[in-house]
């Protein structure tokens, strides 16, 4: 062989050892960026219509609760805390997509895992509803421009319910209200409709796929102002 064909298998190789590597490398770093930072879910549901849509893909933190706490009006990720799901219509993961999966490149689809908003903490009372139809929370009545409710109805929730919050729980609800499978309805499971803290996976922060629809999601302005005092 010439030594300018050597040279440029050499190249070659040295190009391929390079973009191992580089694989390697990005393989390893979105695998410890799920681990401990951020993780990616797809939406299966209208059950948070019109804030999350069937088919989005929304990043969530996973420094919450564990680093900074949960607060009201966060949208979280939630292991099943038992007889709340039912089987959905995520698409199946092809081998190589829950490769993916796995190391964080695509969005979780498994049956495994709730989204809902999170209305009450740890010693909150939560009641439906007052003369108006709201929410309160310790009393406070909560303007909630986010929900969805069907056209001839003016209630935020379809059922009556007066709950306490126990402490390391939270109280979740959907925004499509009435179409919404969330604490309201699963208060004759064990955990009676509670979520204790340590099942949130993380805060969803960003709506990311598809992206037209692409925002960042934080918590409603004003809708849970003087809730903290009134609870005191």
């Amino acid at each position: 062989m010439s030594e300018a064909g050597t040279r440029r298998r050499g190249g070659f190789i040295a190009f391929l050892r390079d973009l191992v590597i580089i694989l390697v490398v990005a393989f390893l770093v979105s695998f410890l960026l799920k681990t401990f930072l951020v993780r990616s879910f797809y939406i299966p549901s209208v059950s948070m219509e019109q804030t999350l849509k069937v088919n989005d893909r929304i990043l969530v933190n996973q420094l919450v609760p564990g680093v900074v706490p949960v607060q009201r009006g966060d949208i979280v990720v939630f292991k099943d805390p038992g007889g709340w799901l039912h089987p959905s219509g995520a698409p199946t993961p092809t081998g190589f997509e829950k490769v993916l999966q796995a190391v964080g490149l695509a969005a979780d689809t498994s049956n495994d895992y709730v989204v809902k908003r999170v209305i009450g903490l740890g010693g909150d009372r939560v009641v439906c509803c007052d003369a108006e139809g709201r929410i309160m929370v310790n009393g406070v009545p909560l303007d909630e421009p986010y929900i969805v409710i069907p056209e001839g109805e003016s209630r935020a929730s379809a059922i009556d319910f007066d709950v306490e919050v126990p402490e390391g729980s939270i109280w979740v609800m959907g925004d499509n209200r009435y179409q919404s499978k969330d604490s309201r309805y699963n208060q004759d499971q064990p955990g009676r409709g509670f979520v204790p803290e340590e099942e949130i996976v993380g805060r969803a922060f960003v709506l990311n796929w598809p992206l037209s629809r692409f925002t960042w999601l934080g918590r409603p302005d004003g809708t849970f102002t003087g809730v903290d005092q009134a609870g005191e």
